[in-house]
């Protein structure tokens, strides 16, 4: 099964050796690209497991592999490989543990709350009566890690620095790295960063991975760092078989460590490669894509000149909206919402509020409720992020990998409680230490722990029976099934209730997230049981990674296919579209970002490693851009004369972004006041959305 492709796609797409940098703009068809390549090289005699394509999030991953098998049949797709670069790096420590010379053969894998609580115990030993954020300082020793700087390297870099979170990380580094080591465990970026070190210290370990994967393909290039790049070049360094594809202009995640000169310096670092460009739009309406191209055409950052060519119609104006305030801008956004949904036209999810900070958001979400449209917001604590998940996966993990698992140990041996409390916990731990035993095998053995009371070793048997009776249901019932048996066992459901007393709607939100949680499994289930018999995961060893990957938890949101209006950060939105797209707040000091606009003193942010200074108002511009190219056929561009900023009403001006448009890409219109009835619509210039209203209405 073939899509059909433009002139530039099949250049592509039909690229045979080498490297090749595909350029695709927005809406410009990449996904299908990616896939009809790795597709035509698997036609084309190239086998599955000699393909390695890689991406952002295991969501992505699977669409692509998905598409794949699709196109090329699940027999000759067996053995390809789509995941994420973390995910690749995992396979390799994974079947490396001879190399990295690890104890037992076993790791660990730190999450970001397993991370912060090592630096906290590091700061511990290093100061007190001062609080650090500790996130500023995990963030640092990231970018430090990702740019191969060791503990001692970073300390040189930061020496003449007088910020004090410089200071600071460069003595809690080298603490944090020697825990993180003596519990032999990696955290997110060493899941990257050590087989670069493995392969540049073993050779022969590195020619192995070359001679597995001859072709090499990778999605949403400018989102890569130096780590990824390193891992990159050392695969493709003999066989030159790179294809990536990316937009500089999408390039937004500087802050975290992407540098969009790995995009924007492709041929310099794999000389002669071939260049096509992606420039004909498949989403967007000309008047969105006008605005789009404006946008770029303001640019003073070094990029890949291409201009985005609409194949849709011209569609409706892109509307500029001045409200008076932030509270007239909510209300105006969630009427018009309503009005939409209510005409029958238009679902809940053709529709999008993106906003710059998620501040923004509860005043929005309160429109929204207040009319009762179906809606979610995205940010802030993820579904997979949250306790009661975390433990469920913990108990996973201990049923399928016990001695390997000792962080999933501690995490639910007393949860419930189970009478094991810390001095419990320690007797047993030191135990196992002196007779060189994992904390599992110890568990199982507690009769044999001295000085341990009756009531922490019946909480051992208790621990030991439900673990036993979770490795059954897994080796017997699909894995949704399994773990809820598992909620049941151990009364999770109850427990929730119980520790938030009153709180209701806590319980109910923490609730909903095992349920989604459950949903989840079910769809891995679904899609496992869709496989050919003989290319399905062993069950514990895939169930194992797996969990581990959600632990650590790639995605950005918690998509269950619901129908509800879109919430979320202008970040947020990336790689996603929507028929309506209302983009708040467009005013300096929130797009471009007010911290984008000032001097940097004592902010505590990522960007101390920078040997060159990170144009951020550039990286804003490309984040207005992809908020832009969001919209598929009506964009609304909001921004208020005034908010309310640190307790008192602020006046604004509108983005530099707004008004560098020309004015004749828009039509602009000015709302005084929070609406009432259809005036509200007829106040925004709308008629053709009033006449689709008044069709939908029918007489009085």
């Amino acid at each position: 099964m073939a899509i059909s492709l433009n002139p530039s796609q099949r250049e592509a797409v039909e690229h045979d050796r080498g490297p090749l940098l595909v350029l695709a703009g927005a809406g410009s068809g990449k996904t299908g690209v990616v896939t009809q390549r790795i597709a035509r090289l698997i036609r084309n005699g190239t086998p599955g497991h000699a393909i390695l394509a890689m991406t952002f999030t295991n969501k992505a991953a699977a669409e692509m592999q998905e598409r794949v098998v699709r196109l090329a049949g699940p027999q000759a797709t067996k053995g390809l490989f789509t995941c994420t670069f973390h995910r690749f790096g995992l396979e390799v420590l994974t079947r490396e543990t001879k190399a990295l010379a690890l104890r037992g053969g076993a790791f660990a894998i730190f999450d970001r709350g397993d991370c912060t609580s090592l630096v906290r115990d590091a700061l511990r030993g290093i100061v007190t009566g001062r609080n650090y954020d500790v996130g500023a300082i995990l963030n640092r020793i990231s970018l430090a890690k990702n740019a191969f700087l060791d503990a001692e390297g970073y300390a040189a870099t930061v020496a003449e620095s007088d910020d004090e979170y410089d200071t600071i990380t460069a003595q809690v580094y080298p603490r944090y790295e020697a825990m993180l080591r003596s519990l032999q465990a990696f955290d997110f970026d060493d899941l990257v960063t050590e087989p670069v070190r493995l392969w540049r210290r073993i050779p022969e370990v590195l020619e192995r991975w070359r001679r597995r994967f001859t072709f090499l393909i990778v999605d949403e290039y400018q989102d890569t760092n130096l780590s990824q790049l390193e891992m990159l070049r050392l695969l493709a360094a003999e066989h030159r078989n790179l294809c990536v594809v990316g937009d500089d202009d999408q390039a937004i995640y500087a802050w975290r460590g992407a540098d969009v000169r790995n995009i924007l310096d492709f041929e310099r670092h794999f000389p002669g490669a071939k260049v096509v460009r992606l420039e004909e739009n498949y989403r967007s309406s000309a008047a969105v894509l006008a605005v789009a191209n404006a946008v770029l055409a303001s640019s003073h950052a070094r990029r890949h000149g291409k201009t985005l060519r609409a194949t849709r119609g011209a569609g409706s104006s892109v509307q500029v909206i001045t409200m008076a305030d932030a509270g007239t801008e909510a209300a105006w956004v969630g009427d018009r919402i309503h009005r939409l949904v209510q005409s029958g036209e238009v679902r809940p999810r053709d529709v999008a509020i993106l906003y710059r900070s998620n501040l923004q958001a509860p005043e929005l979400e309160g429109e929204l409720r207040t009319r009762g449209i179906p809606h979610r917001v995205f940010g802030g604590t993820q579904t997979f992020e949250r306790k009661e998940i975390k433990d469920l996966l913990a108990y996973l993990l201990v049923a399928v990998a016990p001695d390997s698992s000792e962080l999933a140990v501690r995490r639910t041996l007393n949860y419930p409680a189970r009478g094991i409390g810390e001095a419990a916990l320690e007797r047993i731990g030191h135990h196992a230490t002196l007779h060189d035993r994992s904390l599992w095998a110890t568990i199982e053995r507690s009769h044999a722990v001295s000085e341990l009371a009756d009531a922490a070793r019946q909480g051992c048997r208790d621990y030991a029976r439900v673990v036993a009776e979770l490795q059954r249901d897994i080796d017997a019932l699909p894995m949704a099934d399994a773990t809820r048996r598992l909620v049941e066992r151990i009364a999770l459901k109850a427990q929730i209730w119980a520790e938030c007393g009153q709180n209701l709607k806590a319980a109910g939100r923490r609730w909903s997230s095992v349920e989604l949680l459950l949903r989840f499994l079910d769809k891995r289930d679904r899609a496992i049981a869709a496989m050919p018999e003989d290319a399905r995961p062993g069950r514990r060893a895939a169930l194992a990674q797996m969990v581990r990957l959600m632990m650590l938890r790639e995605d950005s949101s918690d998509e269950d296919g619901e129908d509800y209006v879109t919430l979320t950060t202008m970040h947020g939105a990336k790689g996603l579209e929507f028929r309506y797209v209302f983009a708040v707040g467009l005013e300096e000091g929130l797009m471009p970002h007010a911290r984008t606009l000032e001097e940097r003193t004592t902010d505590p942010g990522p960007s101390a490693l920078s040997d060159e200074a990170v144009d951020e108002i550039e990286e804003e511009r490309r984040l207005f851009y992809v908020t832009v190219t969001r919209a598929k056929e009506h964009l609304f561009l909001c921004h208020a004369r005034a908010r309310v900023v640190r307790g008192r009403v602020v006046k604004r001006v509108p983005s530099r972004f707004l008004l560098e448009l020309p004015e004749k890409l828009y039509e602009k219109c000015d709302v005084l006041e929070p609406p009432r009835g259809d005036a509200a619509v007829e106040q925004a210039g709308m008629a053709d959305v009033l006449a689709a209203l008044l069709a939908a209405r029918g007489p009085d």
